[in-house]
């Protein structure tokens, strides 16, 4: 059988591998309710964290990304699983010979005029190796892990019982939409086709942008499980971080990432979903490359024109434009207590964009301020009944608040009022819609269901 394709004794030996951390959690949290029994949520999630740790493939990086959705998993979970990164131990030798003879033929090496068997990065689904072409052109060859078409489904199969244990515990966050999101995103994740299609479009969207950096795939040396492009010189952003870079320095880098994300979103309705510090480097300049574009969001210009249309109702304390914004986006049964629970969390997000003023992201100084934010909007939606987000909302409330998270760690100083109205001034749907369908054509990129029809 194709690795393209889940087989079912892959599925099997992931799911022995699986589930018994999330099986056996599982279990004892139904006990503590049902019969009294003891439960120590910090020790199990400590305990999930080290078993997904050492896996690779897609639940370490679904564990890390509901570890950014408020309240998507209990508190003690999310404080665990966001320390997870993307460094699983390479494979080896006989795997890189292995993968590069399935995808190039047996005489690959003679396509390079080197190649390092040495992984330079290894994450969650593949591993990157560098290469060098006869003319000296310097390439990444990322190469995806055996039989991960198996690992994704048996890893879903998983994700599908802990989201539905932690829902009997709590019914704040309805999560079916927020399943089949993650779903798509992570099978269209497997198809590096498609990832290099997404690459060149980043490329056309962000050319203009000398702060950002985006490589250039080889389709010539790719295939669906190898994706080869253009090296960037970069460092890590926690590393230059550490270093405590110049106040300057890191205002240019958060300028570079605000750009990267939200010059694609309010002028093509795109959105890269995975903004962690793996996923961007620093160059000397303070300019930045954005990598890994495996899982990418294309919105209808009406979902970008309701993004708008609440940040004004925040700013007006307009509470019918709300509303309206809440159900262009796919929300229903919104009660008036209810939107003003969801308010709380949009004036969370949206406050540092009204104020026409340099300010940091977040101006207090508590670390656990939007933690405390995200438990007054948990508990407030418990009480009302529960919220069931729709799918589309998922990825951009993850990047608003993974973004938001690295700025904070920046401590940047800027006007995050002034950068986003550049972007949405003269907003036209209309002009958004044909954007989006000739850099997605242009790009190779699928069109999504609404613009294919």
């Amino acid at each position: 059988m194709s690795e393209d394709n889940p087989s079912l004794f892959g599925e099997i030996r992931r799911l022995a591998r699986t589930s018994g951390a999330v099986g056996g959690i599982a279990a004892r949290m139904v006990g503590s309710r049902a019969f009294g029994m003891k439960f120590d949520r910090a020790d199990q999630a400590e305990d999930l964290r080290a078993i997904l740790g050492g896996l690779k493939g897609p639940l370490m990086k679904v564990a890390q990304f509901l570890s950014t959705v408020p309240d998507a998993l209990p508190e003690e979970y999310a404080l665990q699983l966001a320390e997870l990164q993307n460094n699983a131990p390479p494979m080896g030798a006989a795997f890189v010979r292995r993968r590069m003879t399935a995808e190039l033929g047996a005489n690959w090496r003679a396509r390079f005029a080197s190649f390092d068997e040495t992984a330079a990065a290894a994450a969650s689904l593949g591993q990157v190796h560098r290469a060098t072409l006869a003319d000296g052109t310097r390439l990444a060859c990322k190469l995806q892990y055996p039989d991960m078409a198996s690992v994704v489904e048996a890893d879903l199969r998983q994700l599908r019982l802990a989201m539905a244990v932690y829902r009997r515990m709590d019914n704040a966050i309805q999560q079916e939409d927020i399943y089949t999101e993650l779903c798509e995103r992570l099978r269209e994740e497997l198809d590096y086709t498609r990832e290099a299609a997404q690459m060149r479009l980043y490329g056309q969207m962000l050319a203009d942008q000398p702060l950002v950096h985006v490589p250039v795939p080889y389709p010539e040396l790719s295939s669906r499980r190898l994706l080869t492009m253009s090296w960037l010189d970069g460092r890590k952003l926690t590393d230059r971080l550490a270093e405590d870079a110049p106040a300057e320095e890191r205002n240019r880098i958060a300028e570079a990432l605000f750009r990267a994300w939200y010059i694609p979103f309010y002028r093509f309705g795109v959105i890269h979903g995975d903004p962690h510090l793996g996923n961007y480097q620093v160059r000397p300049d303070g300019s930045v490359n954005l990598l890994d574009f495996g899982v990418i969001r294309v919105f209808a210009a009406r979902f970008v024109r309701g993004v708008i249309d609440l940040f004004e109702a925040v700013r007006d304390n307009d509470e019918a434009k709300a509303e309206h914004a809440y159900r262009t986006w796919g929300f229903t049964d919104l009660s008036r207590e209810k939107m003003a629970v969801l308010n709380e969390w949009a004036r969370f997000l949206y406050e540092p964009l009204i104020e026409d003023r340099v300010r940091r992201i977040q101006e207090t100084d508590d670390p656990q301020f939007g933690r405390e934010v995200a438990r007054r909007v948990h508990a407030g939606l418990k009480r009302t009944g529960g919220v069931r987000p729709p799918r589309e909302f998922v990825l951009m409330d993850r990047s608003a608040i993974g973004l938001g998270a690295v700025f904070v760690r920046l401590r940047a100083e800027l006007n995050w009022s002034r950068l986003f109205h550049e972007l949405i001034a003269d907003f036209d749907a209309e002009q958004l819609g044909a954007r989006q369908v000739a850099a997605l054509t242009a790009a190779g990129v699928p069109l999504p269901a609404q613009e294919a029809a």
